[in-house]
């Protein structure tokens, strides 16, 4: 799943649940300039489908949206939806590194859950072992074959030559996050069908989920517990959020349950990184996707948690023209992906 070397141009491509993005950057070192971005609306039911019909149309969708940011670059980095993605962190024995490969695709079999010889499979050293003395620490993905091959499929179909694939929290964890922060940073982006949770330190992701649980669950909350259709209740979820005093707190109290089993795997996350790694303090949260639109959703975060919070922006590594700032930060919390998988450097 790593870029291949000597590509200097390229494109980072988020296929989203409800849209897709794009992102090209130019520059190297830690601040990159913007040379174009693009999103264009897209049926989540397409985009969930393996159905060769609705691959076509997700080529299609590609196609307008190419055309419409008159890309000129053909390569691109693509994002794996972490529903498709299982990422474990195994500790291994400290061994040189051909060796290393050796015992990581011996093991690897009883540690994925797809058969290994259908599978993807990507590592990471991340360091050493904070349990196991002369271990190391390996951050160890698999994603079915038959995903990534449709997927590249689909996407050589029109034209373009994919030079990475990497799942989709590790590239927004590397667009939200400060640089050259070594304390331990959360990124929570909560999309329409789930959530994605990564903890870093040191830089390095220590741990990533994907919570079943995203703002279409919250919106149908809403609309069982108030009566109403899910249109209103999406504009009243948008409009009032987890505020208690306004609409007397009714949409508060129709939807707290919900955002509680989403606070309930969050703290189960953090519990287990901090057991693992000796109780250490998470420095901040960063939220992002649509919940951090949400009033006071944010706020509730931080209250739950008593840590830092802040809104996720997609653009906080990024150089842009000053005359750009509010048409780019309205979508912020929706091109972490995009932007990260652009900010790919090896």
């Amino acid at each position: 799943m790593s870029i291949l070397s000597g590509v200097s141009a390229f494109f980072g491509l988020d296929i989203g649940t409800t849209a897709i993005r794009l992102v090209e950057l130019h520059g190297s070192g830690q601040i990159r300039t913007l040379s174009k971005y693009a999103y264009i609306p897209i049926d989540s039911k397409i985009v969930m489908s393996d159905a060769k019909s609705d691959q076509q149309k997700l080529a299609q969708a590609i196609t307008e949206l190419l055309n419409q940011s008159k890309m000129t670059t053909r390569n691109v980095a693509v994002g794996i939806p972490s529903q498709r993605v299982f990422t474990t962190l195994i500790d291994f024995d400290s061994l040189p590194p051909a060796e290393l490969v050796k015992t990581i695709r011996y093991q690897a079999d009883s540690l994925i859950p797809t058969p290994l010889d259908d599978s993807k499979l990507d590592w990471q050293v991340i360091g050493e072992s904070p349990k196991e003395p002369g271990k190391v620490e390996v951050l160890l993905s698999s994603v079915p074959n038959s995903f990534i091959e449709s997927r590249l499929d689909m996407l050589e179909s029109v034209g373009l030559n994919v030079i990475a694939f990497e799942p989709d929290n590790l590239a927004m964890a590397r667009a939200l996050l400060p640089r050259d922060v070594t304390a331990p940073q959360m990124v929570i982006d909560v999309g329409s069908k789930s959530a994605d949770l990564v903890i870093t330190m040191n830089g390095e992701p220590r741990l990533t989920r994907s919570i079943p649980t995203g703002i279409e669950a919250i919106i149908r909350s809403a609309a069982q517990n108030l009566n109403i259709d899910d249109k209103q209740a999406q504009q009243f979820v948008f409009k009032f959020g987890l505020s208690k005093d306004k609409l007397e707190g009714q949409i508060y109290q129709a939807v707290i349950s919900t955002v509680e089993l989403l606070m309930a795997e969050i703290e189960k996350s953090i519990k287990f990184f901090q057991t693992r790694y000796g109780n250490v303090q998470i420095e901040r949260i960063i939220v992002t996707g649509g919940a951090s639109a949400l009033p006071e959703f944010p706020l509730y975060v931080a209250n739950k948690f008593n840590m830092n919070v802040e809104i996720g922006n997609s653009w906080r590594n990024v150089a842009f023209s000053p005359d750009r700032q509010n048409e780019l930060l309205s979508v912020a919390n929706q091109f972490g992906v995009a932007v990260g998988l652009a900010e790919r450097q090896e």
